[in-house]
This record gives C-alpha cells, structure tokens and sequence, in this order.
C-alpha cells in the first residue's frame, strides 16, 4: 500500500481531511440545538464557546452582550446557562426579551416534537412562535441601536 509522508496511507488522510471540513461547516453550540430537538437560530452567530454537563446543564459565552431583532428585539448576555434536554430548555439565564416598555427574562424554551413551534416562557407566561422563524442563525448587534424600533431602554443588566 502507498504511504505519504509520515506514514499516513491515502485512506486516512482523506478521512482527516473530511472530518476538517465537516467540522468548519457549522458551529457546534448550534448543532447541539438540533441534536436536542431545536432549530439553530435560537442563539445567535456570536455563541461560539459552549461548555454541556453530563446531567444537561449548558453554559454558552458569546465573545460581547448584544442584540437580535426577531418579532421581539431579543438581548443576549455573554453568558448564556440553561438546563438542556430533549425539546426542553429550563432554569434559563441569559436572555431577555422586550414586552412593550419592560426588558423580560426568558426562563424556558419548549419545542414539541413534530408541532413546528417553540413556546418561549417567562414566568408563568408564555408565546409560541413558528419554528421556521429561527431556522437561521440571527446575526447579533453588540448595540440596539435606532434601528431598532422602541430599542431606547437597555434591559436592566445593561444600567
């Protein structure tokens, strides 16, 4: 059998050079999301570093705090934790959603199987959204900005 240099044989250098290129396709914070039954944009672009326990605890760092303009302008603190199982997300830390004039801490996330929705929780409210609406890895503000409508007040972690 042919050998290239240092001993690697043809099969195992293509091997290695489809793994590299799988791996730089995707973020793996975001296929983590779709493994456990949520689409991807759920996080946005910025969530790179992730660290996920055994028992499903998940910590994700985002490089700045920054901003998503979904139906909602969405703040994302750059520290992410939740607890994670399949289609659930709960004892979640880390983002906040704008309601009319107050900032709101999200606390949970259900995706149902098969439903094509995500219910985001606060407290004991609750709004379900369609999935197609995070199938795309938002892009992330670090400043509201004007262009975001009624983005005058920061959430209260921002003061």
């Amino acid at each position: 059998m042919a050998t290239l240099q240092r001993g690697f044989s043809p099969s195992s250098f293509l091997l290695l050079h489809l793994l590299l290129v799988a791996s730089s396709s995707a973020s793996p914070v975001h296929e983590i999301l779709t493994q456990y039954g949520f689409p991807p944009g759920l996080l946005p672009d910025a969530a790179k570093h992730y660290v996920l326990s055994p028992h499903g605890d998940f910590v994700v760092e985002l490089g700045d705090p920054c901003y998503v303009k979904f139906t909602d302008l969405v703040y994302y603190e750059k520290t992410i934790k939740w607890k994670l199982e399949f289609g659930q997300i709960s004892d979640l830390s880390g983002i906040q959603v704008k309601k009319l004039f107050a900032w709101l801490p999200i606390t949970g996330i259900v995706a149902p199987p098969n439903k094509g929705n995500v219910e985001f929780q606060v407290g004991f409210l609750s709004e379900v959204f369609p999935v197609k609406m995070f199938e795309q890895i938002p892009s992330c503000r670090t400043k509201a900005g004007r262009s975001f409508r009624g983005a005058e007040s920061l959430p209260i972690s921002e003061v």
